[in-house]
C-alpha cells in the first residue's frame, strides 16, 4: 500500500451568518478546529495517514533522518566531506541546524499521534475494532518517534498528552531521561501489539500499515537498547513462532531492495516506509512539513545521497573499505562471492557476469577496466542499497525526492540475528543461537557455522556484531543504534576497532584496496571518522536554537561533552572485549 499524503491542518476558524431572528453557524470543512475535527473514526483515519506522512519527510526517513545513522556507523563514510561530515566525524556542532531536523519531524509525528490518542478511550476493551486499529497504529508511530528521538538526542522531552500543547508549560517541556523515554517507548509498542492485526489479515495490513508484528519487532529492539535480553528473547521467539503473523526470508536477498508491488511489503518485511514508485510520483520535492503540495513526489532522497557523482548523485555517502573486504573474505559453498555484496556495494566483480542484472551501473554495463567511485574528488565505494544502480530502471540518479524504493526498516533476518544475540547473552553460545544465524547465512549460500568454533559468548558476539550483522544490514539504518547499545564508545579496544573499521582513503584511485588505521600517520590520503569523535557525541547535540527558545530545555551529553560510560557501567551492562575470529 502506498500512503498518499493527506495533510492535516487544524486552524482556528468559525464562520457565522446572521439573519434578523436566528443565527446559522456554518463550518468550513477546510478550516476545522480541534473542537470540530476528530470526533469520528473517519476523521481519525485521516489523522493516522497524516502521522504516516510525517515519517517519510526530510528529517525522519526521506533523507537526513535516515542517513545520519548510516553515517555514524562504521560501515559507511561521508565521501563528499561536506554534507554529513560532522555526523560522520561524530563532532556535530550545537549551532548546526541540520542536526535538529530529525527532532522537528519526529515531534510533528508525536503531535499528530497525541491528538488521535486524545480522542481514543483509555479503556481498550471498550473500543470498536476500527478504533482499536486506529489507536494501535498511532501508539506504534509514537513509539517509533520516541525510539528515534532517544537514539539520536538521548534525553528529549517526553510529551504524551495532547492538551499539553495548549499551555506554555507543556509546549516548552523540560528534558526527560534516556530511561524515561524508552520506558514510554516500550509501553507504546507493548500496547500496540494487543491492538493491531497481523500481516496475515491481508489488505492494508499486509501492504504497509503497522501490524502487531511490527510492534513486536520494535518492542524487542527497544528492550535490547537497555540490555533486557531475556525479555527481548521471549518476544523474538514469539515472532519466529508466528504468533504475530507469518514471516520468512525471501529466497532472493535482492528482493528487499527493489521497488514495485512484487517486491515491496514482502514476506520478510516487518515494517517499511512507503514511497511512490518511480513513474507514478508527483513533481514537487517537498522537503519540509510546512509544505502542503498536492503534487509531492512522495519519494525519498536516499538514492541521491548514495548515488555516484558521475551518474548524477550527490555522492555524499560511501561504503567503508572494511565492509567491502569483509564481504571479500568469505566465499559461498560454491566458491562465489556473497550475493549480498552485489546489492550492498556497487563495484565491478567478475562473479557478477550473468548474475542478476550483471555488472551494471544504472543503464551502463561495466567492464573490468571501469572504476566507479562515489565522489568525483574523494572516491569511495558506491552504496547500491535502496538505489536503482543495479536494476537499470534509468540511466542516472533522478536527484531530489524521487527514489521510489520502500525503506525496509525491519526485516525478518533482523529478528533471527537478534534472537541469536539475545540467546547468546542469556544462555551463552548454544546450538539454537547458531541455528538462527545459519538460517540467514544459508540464504547467502555460506557454509554453516559450527557451535564448536565458538566456545565463549564473547566470540559468538564478535561473529554476530562484526560479521553477520554488517554483511546482512551493511549501509542500512540501525548500525548507529547498535554501537550505542553495545557500548563500543566506552571501551578502549572497541573504540580502536571502530577507528580501524572507519578508516578510508580520500582518493579516486585504489578505492577497493584494503586500508589500515596503523598507516594513517604516514599516508595523508587516509582518514578515520572516529579519530575526531568527541566524548558524548555518540548522540546528536540538542540544537542551540531549541535551547534558546525553550528555557526549560537543557543540553545532552553532546552539548556538555559528558562521558556516558558512567551511565553504562552503573547499569552493569557488558561491553564484550574484542575477540579474534581467526583463532
Amino acid at each position: 500500500m502506498k500512503l498518499y499524503k493527506i495533510s492535516l491542518t487544524l486552524l482556528l476558524g468559525l464562520g457565522t451568518l446572521t439573519s434578523c431572528n436566528d443565527k446559522l453557524e456554518l463550518m468550513n470543512p477546510n478550516q476545522q478546529t480541534t473542537g470540530t475535527f476528530g470526533n469520528t473514526a473517519d476523521d481519525l483515519q485521516e489523522s493516522v495517514v497524516a502521522a504516516y506522512n510525517h515519517i517519510r519527510m526530510e528529517g525522519s526517513y526521506a533523507r537526513v533522518g535516515y542517513t545520519i545513522d548510516v553515517c555514524r556507523g562504521d560501515e559507511a563514510w561521508n565521501s563528499s566531506q561536506v554534507w554529513y561530515l560532522p555526523f560522520d566525524d561524530l563532532n556535530e556542532s550545537i549551532t548546526d541546524e541540520i542536526g535538529s531536523w530529525s527532532w522537528r519531524e519526529w515531534y510533528y509525528t508525536v503531535n499528530v499521534c497525541n491528538f488521535v490518542l486524545s480522542r481514543c478511550n483509555s479503556d481498550d476493551t471498550q473500543l470498536s475494532e476500527a478504533m482499536r486499529r486506529i489507536k494501535g497504529q498511532v501508539l506504534f508511530l509514537r513509539g517509533l518517534s520516541y525510539y528515534n528521538l532517544a537514539g539520536y538526542y538521548q534525553n528529549p522531552p517526553l510529551i504524551t498528552d495532547y492538551k499539553d500543547y495548549s499551555t506554555l508549560e507543556g509546549l516548552y517541556g523540560a528534558n526527560s531521561t534516556f530511561d524515561g523515554v524508552l520506558d514510554q517507548v516500550e509501553k507504546d509498542f507493548q500496547e500496540a501489539i494487543t491492538l493491531l492485526p497481523s500481516r496475515d489479515e491481508g489488505g492494508q495490513w499486509a501492504g504497509g500499515r503497522a501490524t502487531c508484528g511490527a510492534a513486536a519487532g520494535y518492542y524487542a529492539r527497544a528492550l535490547m537498547q537497555r540490555h533486557k535480553y531475556s525479555d527481548a528473547l521471549a518476544v523474538l521467539k514469539d515472532i519466529i513462532a508466528k504468533k504475530y503473523g507469518t514471516y520468512k526470508l525471501m529466497a532472493n536477498y535482492g528482493d528487499n531492495f527493489r521497488e514495485g508491488p512484487e517486491y515491496e511489503n514482502n514476506a520478510e518485511s516487518l515494517f517499511e516506509v512507503q514511497f511512490l514508485d518511480y513513474g507514478s510520483q508527483g513533481t514537487d520535492d517537498e522537503w519540509t512539513p510546512v509544505n502542503t503540495s498536492a503534487y509531492a513526489t512522495q519519494g525519498s532522497a536516499i538514492e541521491s545521497n548514495f548515488g555516484p557523482g558521475a551518474y548524477g548523485g550527490w555522492a555524499d555517502i560511501s561504503a567503508s573499505p572494511w565492509l567491502y573486504q569483509l564481504f571479500k573474505g568469505e566465499r559461498t559453498t560454491a566458491g562465489k562471492l556473497d550475493p549480498r555484496l552485489y546489492w550492498t556495494i556497487g563495484t565491478y566483480e567478475s562473479d557478477w557476469e550473468g548474475f542478476e542484472y550483471g555488472n551494471t551501473c544504472y543503464t551502463s554495463k561495466l567492464t573490468a577496466a571501469d572504476t566507479v567511485v562515489t565522489n568525483n574528488n574523494n572516491g569511495g565505494l558506491p552504496i547500491a542499497k535502496f538505489t536503482n544502480m543495479r536494476t537499470g530502471l534509468y540511466n542516472k540518479v533522478v536527484t531530489g525526492l524521487h527514489d521510489g524504493i520502500n525503506l525496509r526498516m525491519m526485516r525478518y533476518s533482523d529478528v533471527l540475528l537478534r534472537a541469536a544475540e539475545c540467546e547468546n547473552e542469556v544462555n551463552g553460545p548454544t546450538q539454537q543461537a547458531i541455528d538462527w544465524i545459519n538460517q540467514v547465512r544459508e540464504r547467502a549460500k555460506l557454509a554453516d557455522l559450527k557451535l564448536a568454533d565458538f566456545p565463549t559468548a564473547d566470540k559468538l558476539f564478535e561473529q554476530i556484531a562484526n560479521v553477520e550483522r554488517p554483511k546482512e544490514f551493511g549501509c542500512e539504518f540501525g548500525r548507529g543504534f547498535d554501537l550505542l547499545r553495545w557500548g563500543f564508545f566506552y571501551s578502549a579496544d572497541r573504540l580502536h576497532q571502530l577507528k580501524e573499521h572507519g578508516t578510508f582513503r580520500r582518493s579516486i584511485h585504489h578505492a577497493k584496496d584494503p586500508v589500515s588505521y596503523s598507516n594513517i600517520a604516514n599516508d595523508p590520503e587516509l582518514k578515520s571518522s572516529y579519530d575526531s569523535y568527541v566524548q558524548g557525541h555518540e548522540f546528536l547535540p540538542i540544537y542551540q536554537g531549541l535551547l534558546n527558545n525553550n528555557p526549560n530545555l537543557k543540553g545532552n551529553s553532546a552539548n556538555d561533552g559528558t562521558d556516558n560510560s558512567v551511565y553504562f557501567s552503573q547499569k552493569g551492562w557488558t561491553i564484550h572485549p574484542v575477540v579474534s575470529l581467526s583463532k
